[in-house]
């Protein structure tokens, strides 16, 4: 295994973090907001941009801005080609507030690496349609998302 753990953040707290050649990032934002300025010392970076939206229904077409199969597909390939790296890499998903994209996408990269993902138990917010499109784009991976009780749970945990 070439990805060794995998963690998701907010974009505040990425655009803080120094750069690494070790470490690759999935940047994602809004449509209306500029790229994040992330240090350049991070050499692995997949930028994508999309709303933290659902569909109306299914018989809706798409709205603009909305995560698709293409998106679905270039993480897909992003990952693939880190795990399949010589060398040993971290993964870091971020979007605006680090709740639901970049959970859902986090939650995918553990399912199609087996990478020990850092706080899963905080994953229970992860966007549906994203993951719904990552699990159409690439069958045979099953994304589970915890339930809330795992992080009530773990925040009782004395701290060490």
């Amino acid at each position: 295994m070439t990805i060794s753990k995998i963690q998701y953040t907010s974009r505040k707290l990425a655009e803080q973090l120094r750069g690494s050649p070790y470490m690759a990032v999935i940047s994602i934002t809004d449509p209306a907001t500029p790229e994040a300025r992330l240090d350049p010392l991070f050499r692995h970076v997949l930028r994508l941009s999309f709303f933290d939206a659902v569909p109306a229904d299914e018989f809706m077409p798409a709205c603009p801005g909305l995560f698709d199969h293409h998106m679905a597909g270039r993480i897909g390939t992003f990952v693939t080609e880190l795990h399949a790296a010589p060398f040993e890499i971290s993964l870091m998903v971020h979007c605006e507030y680090g709740i639901s994209r970049s959970a859902a996408v986090a939650l995918f990269a553990e399912a199609l690496t087996g990478a020990p993902l850092d706080a899963r138990e905080f994953t229970y917010e992860a966007n549906q349609w994203v993951i719904d499109q990552l699990e159409a784009r690439h069958p045979g991976v099953c994304i589970e998302v915890p339930q809330p009780l795992y992080s009530i749970e773990r925040r009782r945990e004395k701290r060490a």
